[in-house]
Parts: C-alpha cells; sequence; structure tokens
C-alpha cells in the first residue's frame, strides 16, 4: 500500500480540481495511525502497510437491470428511470475529519453519479471479485427537490480475499427532499475488509433515515459525516453484530449547521467471542445551530468476558439554545429475564437466542418496506443461527429495554 499510493497521488493530483483539493487537504492531515482519533480502535496500520494490487475501475457496457449493480468500481446495471453517469466533478467536503474519505476521492478519476430528479426506490449492489486488491471508488448521489428516494444496499464478496475497499457516498438532498437509505452487510474473516467513508449534506427542510446492518466475524468501518441545514431531521439507527475477533462499528459527526434541525441516533451493538464494537460518535451544534434538538444513545450486550465494546457518544454545543442528550449502557443479558423464560420450560440456550433476537428486532422492524426488512432479518439470523429462521418472536419485541443487565 504504502508502494502504491505516492505514484497515484502524483497522476491523480494532475486530473481535475477536485483531485487537487483532496491531495491538498491529504498533505494537511495526513494518512491516518494508531494514533488518529478516528482510528483508534480499528488498528488502520495494518491494513494501510499491506501491498495490493491495485485495481483502476475502468468502463464497462451498461445495461438495464434489477438493480445498479457495481463490480469492482464498475457500474454494470442501472435500473429503469434511475441516471447513473460517470463524472470528474465531484462535492468534497473541506472539513471531513477522516483522511481516508479524501484518499478515496484522490484515488477516483471519476465518480459514479446518480441523479434523482424523480421518486425512486432501487437497491445497489456492491459485488467485490479481485483477492489481494485496493479497490477505491466514489459514489455521488444527488436528490432534487420535493423527491422522496429509498436506497438500499447490499454486498458480496467472497473471492475478494485479502483485499481493501475504500468506498463512500457522497449524498446530497436538495431542500424538502426525503430519503431512506439503508446498509446491510455481512462480513466473515477471509474476504474483503471495507472502509465506507460517506459524507451527507442535508439542505433545508429535508429528512433522511439511515439504517446500517453490520453482521459477522469479519472487520470494517463505517465513517460519517453528516450536516445538516435548517429545519431538517435525521433519524440514524445503527445494527452490530460481531463475532470472533472482527473489529466493527461506526465513527460519525453529525453537525448542525443552522437552526432547528434534529437529529436522532441510535446504536444496538451485540458482541461475541473477542470481538471488538465500535461507536464513535460526536453530535456538533454551531452557534448557527439554535433550536437544535440532537438525542444520542448506543446500547451493548457482550455474550462473553473476552468481548469488548468501545463507546463514546460525544456532545459538542456552542450555544445554549438546544435540546440534547447522549448516553451509553454496556451490559449482559438480563438474568432476570432470562430467569423468567426458563421458568416456562425454555433452555437456557433458547433463552439467550430470544432475548438477543428481542434486542435487534426492535432496529430491524423498524424498517417499513417490507421486503427490505425480511432481508435483513434473512442476513442477521444466517449468521447468528448458521441460518434463516424468518419465524418473527412477536412476544419478546417488548423486552428490548429491559435485556441489560447491570451497567458494565
Amino acid at each position: 500500500m504504502q508502494k502504491v499510493i505516492p505514484a497515484q497521488l502524483k497522476l491523480s493530483a494532475l486530473q481535475n480540481e477536485a483531485a487537487q483539493t483532496a491531495l491538498k487537504r491529504l498533505e494537511t492531515v495526513g494518512l491516518p495511525t494508531k494514533k488518529s482519533e478516528a482510528y483508534r480502535y480499528f488498528e488502520i496500520e495494518s491494513l494501510l502497510n499491506k501491498e495490493y494490487d491495485f485495481i483502476v475501475p475502468e468502463k464497462q457496457p451498461v445495461v438495464e437491470g434489477e438493480r445498479l449493480e457495481i463490480v469492482d468500481g464498475n457500474v454494470l446495471s442501472v435500473p429503469k428511470g434511475i441516471e447513473v453517469h460517470y463524472s470528474k466533478e465531484r462535492p468534497i467536503l473541506k472539513d471531513h475529519f477522516d483522511p481516508l474519505y479524501y484518499l478515496g476521492h484522490l484515488l477516483s478519476k471519476e465518480v459514479i453519479t446518480i441523479t434523482c430528479e424523480n421518486n425512486a426506490d432501487f437497491e445497489i449492489h456492491h459485488r467485490f471479485t479481485k483477492p489481494d486488491a485496493f479497490t477505491p471508488y466514489r459514489i455521488v448521489c444527488n436528490v432534487e427537490k420535493n423527491v422522496q428516494v429509498r436506497m438500499s444496499e447490499s454486498f458480496s464478496g467472497c473471492d475478494a480475499k485479502g483485499s481493501f475497499i475504500l468506498y463512500g457516498i457522497d449524498l446530497s438532498l436538495e431542500r424538502d427532499a426525503q430519503v431512506e437509505l439503508i446498509k446491510d452487510e455481512t462480513l466473515t474473516q477471509n474476504i474483503y475488509t471495507p472502509i465506507a467513508s460517506h459524507a451527507f449534506t442535508l439542505a433545508d427542510q429535508s429528512a433522511l433515515n439511515l439504517y446500517s446492518f453490520d453482521f459477522g466475524h469479519g472487520s470494517g468501518l463505517e465513517l460519517l459525516q453528516i450536516v445538516l441545514g435548517a429545519h431538517t431531521t435525521l433519524e440514524a439507527k445503527h445494527l452490530l453484530f460481531a463475532q470472533e475477533s472482527a473489529k466493527r462499528g461506526i465513527v460519525s459527526q453529525i453537525v448542525h449547521a443552522k437552526e432547528s434541525a434534529r437529529s436522532n441516533q441510535s446504536a444496538k451493538n451485540i458482541l461475541q467471542d473477542k470481538a471488538r464494537g465500535i461507536f464513535d460518535a460526536l453530535i456538533k451544534i454551531e452557534k448557527s445551530g439554535g433550536g437544535a434538538k440532537a438525542y444520542q444513545n448506543s446500547k451493548a450486550v457482550l455474550l462473553n468476558d473476552g468481548a469488548y465494546m468501545a463507546s463514546k457518544p460525544q456532545l459538542e454545543i456552542y450555544i445554549d439554545d438546544v435540546e440534547a442528550s447522549h448516553g451509553s449502557t454496556i451490559g449482559e443479558l438480563d438474568e432476570d429475564q432470562l430467569f423468567y423464560l426458563r421458568s416456562r420450560g425454555i433452555s437456557l440456550t433458547e433463552a439467550r437466542k430470544i432475548l438477543i433476537l428481542a434486542f435487534a428486532n426492535e432496529i430491524i422492524d423498524s424498517i417499513d418496506d417490507e421486503k427490505v426488512r425480511e432481508s435483513v432479518h434473512r442476513s442477521f439470523e444466517e449468521i447468528y443461527y448458521g441460518h434463516a429462521q424468518l419465524e418473527c418472536i412477536s412476544t419478546c419485541h417488548t423486552c428490548s429495554d429491559t435485556i441489560l443487565g447491570d451497567e458494565a
């Protein structure tokens, strides 16, 4: 990686103004290390120091398909009614906290640009096929005024063993736009490691519902910078289930840049074996963000002694006229709940499963679209049980608030 980057930087810096902006910022902040705040729990250096085959996405013939399919950074199919093209020009935030956001832009000669002029509901499927490869690419999505869009992301990459995927979405919502973005990614060991570095900007009176589902025993990190305009609404929900030696989670900054914006960020984390969960989240309310309402909460269940949760919810407020709260709870499965279920003839193993499903289902069941909801249920159950078990344990859905025992 260290051998690949310098040559690519010099090449990319000559491409366009956007690449020059990214290069200047990257020269200022530098590549992340184990001392970098955003990567302090992730061990980024081992990922960056490995040597890879550098994959430069090349345009392929595009056909009409049921979903937007991106293979190794190349668009192969586009659903009807969705406008997709490549562009050298793209927006770049000048104060993003993540250095790899700038690296991703710098190494992307062109970005995949999606323009939503009408209401739309579509899936983006990311597929990776190259082993021991470094694949950078970026998506720019512009949602115009008064447009409602639902996008669901899915991922596959069994052939991409040992690869490093650096991708991200620059999502821009114009006034009164409404977007629901749902990410469903299951990682296993010995496949690719993703770093997803996003930048979302919400114009006045727009709304974003964001769902992030991360399951499995492979490692990856999602980094979010979200800037809220006046009278905007953000609902962000994250569900993590990590096993074995996985290191997974969310690093985010939500910026209330204008007045009367509302944000509600909640995370649920289920950690097993020696897995490490990450919730490093900052809500920043600027002086211009009067009337803000900001809420942030993280809950984690540790299923054994070796599991570890790095939870760091934060508020940074520069004005008095706000309503804000944050909190974090880390604990084990509640013994009283387990006793109650076992007293009704349920085995300890099954009782634990019921409580874990109840904990997870509160977020999964909040997805409105039935097809997407069932797909996420299936992803969770396949990694948890080893197979899909879609029967809903309806009597458990009210247990989630009492599932945690004493704080750890």
